[in-house]
């Protein structure tokens, strides 16, 4: 998981994942997966993201929420539609259309799934944007 995320931060051009990012939605299948997944994408120190739950760093009033609409567990876990579960809910923050829910100012999103079986496991992440906030590229027609 941490080069499927060095390789998304690198193609989005975050330096650091920690503060850069507005919201997440992760692949929470266990709460201990949750935990080291805050640390493996760089959110919190190593051995330290125990402590910024309890901080709160992770509610939807925090820092960076994390699973704003609850998590894939609230859904019942629905193997395959999962990932794009997540998508649609970074695309109702980042167009600022989650209700109850949305991350005020929402302009940089994380959605980080996984999957497989121990020996032929797979991971994503993608870092997504609200192009709404960017300035047009020069045309060099």
């Amino acid at each position: 998981m941490v080069e499927a995320a060095r390789v998304a931060y690198e193609q989005a051009g975050v330096t650091d994942p920690a503060t850069q990012i507005d919201l997440a939605e992760v692949h929470d299948c266990f709460t201990p997966t949750e935990l080291v997944l805050m640390e493996d994408l760089g959110f919190s120190e190593r051995g330290q993201g125990w402590k910024d739950v309890i901080d709160g760093r992770y509610e939807l009033s925090g820092a960076l929420p994390v699973n704003p609409d609850g998590g894939l567990k609230s859904f019942g876990h629905p193997i395959g539609a999962t990932g794009l579960r997540m998508m649609f809910e970074a695309w109702l923050q980042l167009r600022g259309e989650a209700g109850e829910r949305q991350v005020p100012d929402a302009k940089l999103a994380l959605t980080q799934n996984l999957g497989g079986q121990p020996g032929s496991c797979v991971a994503f992440v993608a870092v997504l944007g609200n192009a709404l906030d960017q300035e047009p590229e020069e045309s060099t027609a």
